[in-house]
């Protein structure tokens, strides 16, 4: 690989991390948040300080040989770690357990990054190796342990995030996951590739113990693709669940809101003019909703004086005798006595005495408030009741 190979996706993860700064500003303190900033941040920097040319130039600066092995050494556990306790605070569970199992991960990661750092440093790497550090000490004293024990502790994390995560897609049947359950799959093939990573290492370290450098490939040029592309789609699994939950979010919103447009333009001359104005377009879309949904609410409760029975008995019956749909019907027969009441109160003309009052009922959920937004830009009863309604409140 060369050092493209490296910074590319680096730079990817870097993008990535600008583009959730303000979200994970929001919410810093919590949990997931700051696992899901040292799994992009771990990833970027494996990457960067995995790269042979970073590996040389950090190495003259700093004037250790091979450290930038040990920074890398350093980095993945910090990713191991981040991704399990992710996964523990998005299963969920008790407080107290959250907490002891999180402290536990980065208690055991603290003391394996310490253990690196010793290790090395009683070691001797006088040869600077940008691409087979890992063979080519693989016989060497304290770097020996250092190798063995990075490669065993990334698999056996990375054995146990990817087992937690396929039971627990096994378990998610239901509609409501099906974001969580297709993160958890990416998961499972992400921790797959680091698997087969410290697979093919430790056989290509475990052929140099026997004697041989025949496998050494496996090391150099087959296994740091696969963690590359385990890292990619790790970051990718964790962020999938949030940005395709919310994309879905967003998009029903969005057609609610494109649906409730006939209903807001027909009762919009009832919005006062202290109220706000509507919100600009670049607004998130769940406030521009709430916003439509207000201004109709309160519009109905202004109305309410003006809602001629005579008016929505006729529309129901008309419309029920068409479509023997009871709850059209009602929806048609609540939008005709709406235009009506718009009408009516815009001419000035007095309110219908309580007893001839109709009660509009298809605000009491939002189903029938998209009902009723539909029959007034379709219904025939709707557009004959306009026609119909004078300025003396009389009916042709």
């Amino acid at each position: 690989m060369t050092g493209s190979d490296y910074y590319v996706p680096a730079g990817a993860l870097a993008i990535a991390l600008v583009v959730k700064s303000p979200s994970f500003w929001r919410s810093r303190h919590s949990p997931m948040t700051k696992s899901i900033f040292v799994m992009l941040t771990a990833s970027a920097a494996a990457f960067v300080f995995g790269a042979p040319p970073t590996i040389e130039r950090v190495n003259r600066f700093t004037g250790v040989p091979n450290i930038s092995a040990l920074i890398v050494y350093c980095v993945l556990p910090c990713l191991s770690c981040g991704s399990n306790v992710l996964l523990i605070h998005w299963r969920g569970g008790a407080e107290e357990v959250l907490r002891g199992r999180t402290r536990m991960w980065i208690a055991a990661t603290a003391a394996l990054i310490v253990t690196f750092c010793v290790l090395f440093y009683l070691g001797s790497v006088p040869v600077e190796r940008p691409r087979d550090f890992d063979t080519f000490y693989a016989n060497t004293p304290f770097v020996r342990e250092v190798i063995v024990l990075y490669l065993v502790a990334h698999f056996a994390t990375t054995l146990v995030v990817a087992t937690r995560c396929w039971r627990w897609a096994r378990e998610l049947r239901d509609l409501q996951a099906a974001w969580t359950h297709r993160g958890l799959l990416i998961l499972v093939v992400a921790f797959g590739f680091g698997l087969s990573f410290a697979l093919l290492k430790l056989l290509a370290v475990g052929a140099r113990w026997a004697g041989t450098d025949g496998w050494d490939s496996l090391s150099t040029d087959v296994a740091p693709p696969l963690a590359g592309l385990g890292a990619a789609l790790t970051t990718i699994g964790f962020l999938v669940p949030a940005v395709g939950q919310g994309a879905v979010s967003r998009w029903r919103a969005l057609h609610r809101f494109r649906r409730l447009q006939p209903l807001w333009s027909e009762i919009r001359p009832e919005v006062p003019p202290a109220s706000p104005p509507p919100m600009p377009w670049w607004k998130p879309i769940e406030r521009r909703l709430m916003q439509r949904e207000t201004d109709i609410f309160d519009a109905v409760l202004r109305l309410t004086p003006w809602f001629d029975h005579a008016t929505g008995t006729k529309a129901y019956g008309l419309a029920l005798a068409e479509h023997s749909e009871n709850r059209r019907a009602r929806s048609e027969a609540d939008a005709s006595v709406l235009a009506r009441a718009v009408i009516q109160k815009g001419s000035t003309l007095p309110p219908v005495t309580p007893e001839q009052r109709w009660t509009v009922t298809s605000t009491e959920d939002s189903e029938d408030l998209l009902d009723m937004a539909t029959a007034m830009r379709h219904s025939p009863r709707v557009q004959a009741t306009r026609q119909a309604t004078t300025p003396a409140g009389h009916s042709e």
